[in-house]
């Protein structure tokens, strides 16, 4: 506890890549909880020993496919009520996953605790430049009160400069149909 600031964490914890499960690294993380403003982030500082798997191959493959595409891509329900993700749609639930860290982040509390369950659904949106546009509806699980709270999140994302969240707000309930 940190007078008139708030609490602060220190944690040593060994991160798995999620694709490739053998590939681990050791981590330690600072994160400061704020007492005075529930709205604010929490501050996240972090070290990683070791280093992590370069994706850039697998980037580049999904980056040119998406880009050929003769139509926009649109998808729904990601993985599916059987737990499958199709192939095809993995990169697009990386990325979903790696934009609603971003989202968890930002409103986590010290008694929260959110997972991306589901894509319900993804559109892609026409750009003019290089980047990569997704319109996601997602389903956010919050594990304390057992919520599905329905997010959206605009995501922009290139090979060579990684994934931003553009725009992101909780939905109303009804949303997710």
């Amino acid at each position: 506890d940190i007078d008139n600031v708030g609490r602060k964490y220190h944690l040593k914890l060994v991160l798995e890549d999620i694709v490739e499960k053998d590939n681990i690294v050791n981590c330690t993380a600072e994160i400061l909880y704020h007492l005075d403003n529930t709205n604010a982030a929490p501050d996240v500082h972090f070290e990683i020993e070791g280093e992590l798997k370069n994706t850039e191959e697998q980037d580049n493959i999904f980056y040119n496919r998406i880009k050929s595409l003769k139509k926009e891509l649109v998808a729904q329900n990601i993985p599916d009520s059987h737990g499958n993700v199709p192939p095809e749609m993995e990169p697009i639930r990386l990325l979903a996953q790696a934009a609603a860290g971003y989202v968890v982040w930002q409103n986590s509390t010290e008694n929260t605790r959110y997972e991306l369950a589901q894509i319900k659904r993804v559109r892609q949106v026409k750009r003019s430049d290089d980047y990569l546009e997704f319109d996601y509806m997602v389903l956010l699980h919050e594990f304390v009160s057992q919520e599905i709270i329905p997010w959206q999140m605009t995501v922009l994302w290139h090979p060579q400069h990684g994934v931003k969240v553009t725009q992101n707000s909780r939905q109303p309930k009804h949303a997710e149909h």
